[in-house]
């Protein structure tokens, strides 16, 4: 950030701490529309849920899918047809596959759609390509929602893979949309952050999934990816399904699918897999220029606007504190019982209003009416002499 924007943010920040927590109840920000049903800085907005952290990094809300134990890769992965995986659990709290093609696909036994995935893993120190070239350096893959309809997010030793050592007798040439840390067949990483063979890689892999209107496209999903901490896939919008050699376009599938990881004849290792659930954007019908239905957004509005009112002890009485009050709740539905009451007491307070301090509150709460287009200027209360 710039110095002067830092000062400026700084100085927002410290105003802000000197403003009282009330002045952000009732109406403030801009209202409730079409396709919102909150208002801005909405303090009657529902609140997320407290998620914690454990010692080993990992959310409370978090599904683990791998802790080290045998019990748990029993519990949660199979082979491909649902049986039993082939991999193996080892005692150093990891789950491997090997050479020769004999392990087969591991997959969750469990199915996901848009979700957070961090998944670590390890290729030998002393690893060589087992023929075929560098596309047999621990090549792996992490399929979101199965190789049958999913998408790869690559596994392989790439470490001397980079345009740094091209030249050199290490450089070990490799296409870079198939790399580790790649799309696969899409889009290389960024950046090559890859640790030596015989250190721990680290993925952080937030992943939504496109989304279709019967045959008709809506978003084409996209893939965000963090390895080792760095950012090499950043909100990648998928151009197809992943395949090897050609462009497979996108196309419908289920909401569902398991997290699998591919067994292409090398030795990779894997520990501490863990994943949460996402709720899609396109799945907000109530907050949301891009997917909002506005029957539902009038459907929220409503319900609360109704929990409002109910808290007003007296709609009809002529005060500052009931204009307010029926004003916040015509920002949400300005209609019928809400709206007379509304007018009423307003035009009852302009009749005796009370001193300029209490008249600028109740204007303050009406300019924001005005700025909905609630209200005419013309509403406002003028300033008693």
């Amino acid at each position: 950030m710039h110095n002067n924007a830092m000062v400026g943010y700084s100085l927002i920040l410290a105003a802000s701490a000197l403003v009282p927590g009330a002045l952000f109840a009732g109406l403030y920000g801009d209202i409730p529309n079409a396709t919102h049903a909150w208002a801005v800085h909405d303090t009657n907005r529902p609140k997320p849920s407290r998620v914690t952290i454990n010692e080993k990094g990992v959310p409370s809300d978090a599904i683990v899918l791998f802790d080290g134990t045998k019990e748990s890769f029993e519990k949660n992965w199979c082979d491909g047809n649902g049986g039993p995986a082939k991999w193996i659990v080892n005692d150093d709290g990891t789950f491997s596959c090997g050479t020769g093609f004999k392990f087969g696909e591991c997959r969750t036994r469990e199915e996901f759609g848009d979700c957070q995935l961090h998944i670590e893993y390890k290729h030998p120190a002393d690893i060589t390509s087992i023929g075929g070239g560098a596309q047999m350096r621990g090549n792996s893959g992490v399929f979101l929602m199965g190789p049958k309809y999913g998408y790869e997010v690559q596994v392989l030793e790439s470490y001397f893979t980079c345009k740094e050592l091209d030249g050199t007798p290490e450089f070990v040439q490799n296409y870079a949309d198939g790399q580790a840390g790649a799309v696969y067949a899409e889009n290389p990483p960024l950046v090559n952050p890859q640790r030596k063979p015989g250190e721990w890689q680290v993925y952080d892999i937030v992943f939504h999934q496109p989304v279709w209107k019967g045959s008709q496209l809506t978003h084409p999903g996209s893939i965000t990816v963090f390895f080792n901490g760095v950012l090499v896939q950043d909100h990648w919008e998928m151009e197809g399904q992943t395949t090897h050699c050609r462009r497979r376009p996108l196309a419908p599938h289920p909401a569902k699918g398991p997290l699998s990881l591919q067994d292409h004849g090398c030795p990779v290792s894997f520990r501490n897999i863990w994943l949460r659930p996402l709720a899609s954007r396109w799945d907000n019908l109530t907050h949301s220029d891009m997917s909002a239905d506005p029957e539902k957004v009038m459907a929220e509005r409503r319900a609360t606007a109704a929990k409002l009112y109910a808290k007003i002890a007296d709609p009809k009485a002529a005060t500052a504190d009931n204009v307010k009050a029926l004003a916040e709740v015509v920002s949400y539905a300005d209609e019928g019982a809400y709206a007379a009451d509304f007018r009423n007491a307003l035009e009852a307070y302009r009749a005796k209003p009370g001193d300029a301090k209490e008249v600028k509150s109740v204007n303050d709460a009406l300019n924001v009416l005005v700025r909905g287009k609630v209200i005419p200027e013309s509403a406002k209360i003028a300033n008693p002499k």
